[in-house]
């Protein structure tokens, strides 16, 4: 499962965390958000930014796509 999360301090400051996205997408998912809050002061990475997306097999993805007929 894929979750956001905020801790906004009193003073202002935000902090953001990611979870459940794999690889570096995680910034992709957050830019718009980061660029609404407004200076990013720190990045720090966890282990699912350095890890691999998991490839389908070919029967899951068979069995996730919708096929309808040309006739």
């Amino acid at each position: 499962m894929e979750t956001l999360e905020f801790i906004i301090y009193p003073d202002g400051r935000v902090k953001e965390m990611v979870t459940g996205i794999v690889g570096a997408s995680c910034a992709e998912v957050t830019a718009a958000i980061e660029a609404q809050l407004g200076t990013v002061v720190s990045h720090q990475t966890t282990s699912d930014y350095y890890a691999q997306p998991q490839e389908q097999s070919l029967q899951e993805r068979a069995a996730t796509q919708v096929s309808y007929s040309q006739w």
